[in-house]
């Protein structure tokens, strides 16, 4: 696996670049997120009445974060923010696909080309101050074109034009009921920009969506972050703003409809307390009149005023339950203890009441009347005074939540991260192409050593390494039925560098030959192999090269009548070859072609036939070997690949000695057994194999080891 890697360390290289330099792209084209914050504090609201005055002595009450982090955050504050700064309706330009943001953020102007283009490109705009519709045309897309003289037109989705207008002014419509006002248009005729009037849901939707509420501190302090993010910096600055404002709106609005409910509560009583303060003062005054203005003793005034006193905290304790009615249950804490107070209170008037049964008759009726007046006259003091006091309250309510840092936008977007987003992009590229590479590896386990092929039962005659300079000698030919052209050689490695290693292993392969064929019917050899582009031509023509070095006349012959190139070798042409010879149009003298290399004859494939595997199985295929088998001291015969097409099968029941060749790293062992069963199959031994094109990896040298030597 290390090796592996090792070999493709460029190509990890470049595709994890590639994947950066996208990465890049991206974070051009990518629409910037802006976010906008601003912060607010909930204070702990002080005792505005006396059952407020009782709850703050009794409990401790904190600033209810929570609560107020969810009111911010409800359809309430939330919705009207949204209608405040026109979030229902929207209006987006028409761009190019993938880059259409980007011109326009790029502020790129519309270019002689792109005139009369519905495109909107940079310094473009178009502002709708006021859209109205009918109930079916919400939330459906409309489209809107700019027309000549600062007018437009505005058309549904099939380019129905549903009204024309011109900028500042209302135009209504009845059918579709619309009413639209455009304050500006700053774009040709023929720009077009998408519009939409959205239901307050989905205004609401989009803007809770962007909108988050934070805590600051660890502890409930009161102190709240309000965040929200989008696309275009006034609009998250607007919004923002909208959403404290109402939000400190509501909450001012709130504190004084207390007020105004305590007020509504107190103009109900104070005509009441009136008329008992005034029906009091007539019976006493009546009763002193009878009695000839009876005076109270000492005894009796002292009495008086602490029946007076228990009274008025009795009648203080009733306004206050009546407003703790309101608010709690008679099990609540704060109520249970304003109760216990009230009884002890009574408990107080009751023994005072018993203090003045002892009195005289005419002292006690003084008295209770005397008590009703000084009584319902401090009930009826108090409250005018509490009237006061709400007044001055709701004018000057001003809630308990105050705005400490107003919206801001920060400058830069907070995305995309270019950074990061360049370092993700690598890292995805660097593990899906190292993964890619080992699991080619393992799925593709070409033959990688010699080892691998005698385990299969094969003897290895040569190991012929890549060599650099063959690739220079490959031509690109393309057959007339073929949409894509193929290799061909263009000429002998072993001519132009002799030197080569990979002619070295041939020389080789050469003196292997004579093992070989030891007990061979004839001195014709045929190269094949499992699957074409493995280098079966390479090997016919260079082992047929060094051999006629050696003073041997070779013949080589090119058995692929389909698609065979030998004769790009030798610089000649295909026709007049080994089809004709075998159809009975040419004689084998005239097939038989010489070259610039003594000792070396070749024979081209000939026009391509319609079936070559029926040619080959005629009986003058078998006599055209018989008898260059006596000319030649060697016959090499290049095949078709085995797996591919029968011919070779049928070629090697004539030749003498069959070699199979297989390249390193393109055919897995499996392979190379199916089709020595296949020629076996038939009747054909195959004597050896030829490892290919072997390359000095990484892989390798990690895997199997490597020996290559040069000697020079």
């Amino acid at each position: 696996m290390i090796g592996l890697l090792l070999d493709n360390k460029w190509k990890i290289a470049l595709l994890t670049a590639l994947f950066g330099v996208g990465g890049i792209i991206y974070s051009l084209l990518a629409t910037p997120i802006y976010q906008g914050d601003a912060l607010v504090q909930v204070e702990q609201a002080g005792p505005r009445n006396g059952a407020d005055e009782i709850a703050a002595m009794l409990t401790e009450e904190q600033p209810r974060t929570a609560a107020q982090m969810e009111i911010l955050r409800s359809r309430m504050i939330i919705g009207r923010a949204a209608s405040q700064v026109k979030l229902d309706i929207g209006v987006s330009p028409v761009t190019f696909p993938v880059v259409g943001d980007a011109i326009i953020r790029h502020q790129i102007p519309r270019p002689a080309f792109a005139e009369g283009r519905p495109e909107v490109w940079g310094g473009e705009s178009l502002s709708v101050e006021a859209l109205s519709v009918a109930p079916e045309l919400v939330n459906q897309p409309l489209m809107l074109e700019v027309m000549e003289g600062n007018g437009y037109r505005v058309m549904d989705i099939e380019e129905n034009v549903l009204a024309t207008g011109r900028a500042g002014q209302l135009v209504k419509v009845d059918e579709p009921w619309m009413e639209i006002r455009v304050s500006e248009i700053q774009a040709p005729a023929g720009a077009r920009f998408n519009l939409v009037k959205r239901s307050q849901g989905s205004a609401i939707a989009n803007l809770k969506s962007r909108f988050s509420v934070l805590q600051k501190g660890e502890s409930d302090t009161g102190v709240l972050e309000l965040i929200l993010i989008g696309s275009n910096p006034a609009e998250v600055e607007g919004s923002l703003d909208a959403i404290t404002e109402v939000y400190l709106a509501q909450n001012v609005a709130r504190q004084a409809a207390e007020a105004e409910k305590s007020l509504a509560f107190l103009d109900e009583q104070l005509p009441k307390v009136r008329d008992q303060l005034v029906a009091a003062e007539n019976r006493l005054n009546s009763y002193r009149s009878q009695q000839e203005s009876v005076d109270l003793t000492q005894e009796t005034q002292n009495v008086l005023t602490g029946v007076v006193n228990l009274e008025s905290q009795l009648n203080e304790l009733e306004m206050q339950e009546s407003e703790l009615q309101r608010r709690f249950t008679p099990n609540h804490p704060v109520y249970a203890a304003l109760l216990d107070k009230k009884a002890q209170l009574q408990r107080e008037l009751a023994n005072l009441d018993e203090r003045t049964s002892s009195l005289p008759e005419t002292q006690q009726q003084i008295l209770r009347m005397t008590r009703d007046v000084e009584v319902t006259q401090q009930i009826y003091v108090q409250l005018l005074n509490r009237m006061q006091e709400l007044n001055i309250a709701k004018a000057a309510t001003v809630g308990n939540v105050r705005i400490i840092d107003f919206a801001m936008v920060r400058p830069s977007p907070i995305k995309p991260k270019t950074a990061l987003i360049v370092i993700v992009a690598m890292l995805v590229g660097l593990m899906l192409t190292v993964s890619f590479i080992l699991l080619r590896g393992l799925l593709n386990k070409g033959i990688e050593s010699a080892d691998q092929l005698e385990d299969l039962g094969l003897p290895v005659y040569a190991t012929v390494p890549r060599s650099n300079d063959q690739m220079k000698l490959v031509k690109r030919i393309k057959y007339r039925n073929d949409q894509t052209s193929k290799h061909a050689i263009g000429s002998f490695l072993a001519k132009l560098y002799p030197t080569d290693m990979a002619v070295e292993a041939i020389r080789g392969l050469r003196t292997s030959l004579h093992f070989a064929m030891m007990d061979a019917p004839n001195n014709c050899i045929m190269i094949t192999g499992p699957s074409p582009g493995i280098g079966k031509s390479f090997v016919s023509i260079n082992l047929a090269f060094v051999c006629a070095q050696a003073g041997q006349k070779v013949l080589v012959i090119d058995a692929d009548m389909r698609k065979g190139s030998l004769h790009v070798t030798f610089n000649d042409r295909s026709e007049a070859g080994l089809s004709e010879v075998i159809s009975g149009k040419l004689d084998l003298q005239h097939a038989v072609r010489g070259s610039d290399v003594p000792g070396l004859y070749y024979m081209s494939r000939g026009v391509a036939p319609p079936n070559p595997s029926e040619l080959l199985m005629k009986q003058s295929f078998s006599e055209l070997i018989d008898e260059v088998s006596k000319d030649y001291d060697l016959v090499f015969i290049d095949t078709p690949p085995i797996l591919a097409v029968t011919d070779a099968a049928i070629i090697g029941k004539v030749a003498g000695t069959s070699l199979l060749v297989a390249r390193f790293g393109v055919n897995p062992p499996r392979e190379i057994k199916i089709a020595v069963r296949r020629l076996e199959n038939t009747g054909i031994q195959v004597r050896g194999c030829i490892l290919n094109a072997i390359e000095r990896t990484a892989a390798i040298s990690y895997g199997y080891g490597y020996y290559s030597y040069s000697y020079k």
